[in-house]
């Protein structure tokens, strides 16, 4: 059995400006019998990530805020209990549009790499 706190993961500032903690990544777990990775990211009120895209599918739930989505040419807001899919190689950004902190967990499939992101 695997079990990790969020509270034990080093909090660090993405290369998309999020506030991010990286809970499993396949790629640095031993003997993981899993493909992806999964992050915790957290956005202060009002601002945005950086516009980037990923090589690889990306799932986006989101657990605390509100926010709009934006995803190539297409934009909605996005609230508490949504999940938001992002396809490979799609140009992508979240905007906090709240007051308070908008949370939300990343899945990437496979895990992700540095390498396999390109930030704007």
């Amino acid at each position: 059995m695997f079990i990790k706190d969020l509270k034990d993961c080093k909090e660090f500032l993405a290369g998309d400006n999020t506030i991010l903690r990286e809970l499993l990544n396949a790629r640095t777990i031993t003997d993981a019998d899993f493909r992806y990775s999964l992050a915790h990211a957290t956005l202060k009120a009002g601002d945005s990530s950086t516009s980037h895209a990923l090589k690889t599918s990306e799932v986006y739930y989101i657990l605390e805020g509100e926010g709009e989505m934006h995803i190539g040419e297409e934009t909605a807001e996005v609230r508490v209990g949504q999940a938001i899919v992002i396809p490979p190689d799609a140009r992508q950004y979240i905007r906090n549009s709240g007051t308070t902190d908008l949370t939300f967990l990343c899945i990437v499939d496979p895990a992700w790499r540095k390498e396999d992101e390109v930030v704007f």
